[in-house]
């Protein structure tokens, strides 16, 4: 069944059985801590702004209205 609500619903009680009740919130935490090193544009604004004026003047669909 996945791919559907009722399987998601199965899959989630079958992880909270294996991994304990508080699976979930163990695997968000993790997420939320490796979002604190920049890369790319985030951690350069200056480098994105020159990259979206190139992109701009490029562009082929004319000025914005």
């Amino acid at each position: 069944m996945s791919g559907t609500k009722k399987g998601g619903v199965k899959a989630a009680e079958t992880n909270k059985k294996r991994y304990g009740k508080d699976f979930y919130m163990k695997i968000g935490a993790v997420g939320g801590r490796k979002t604190g090193v920049k890369k790319g544009f985030a951690a350069n604004p200056a480098l994105a702004r020159e990259a979206g004026k190139k992109g701009g003047k490029k562009s082929k669909r004319g000025k914005a209205k």
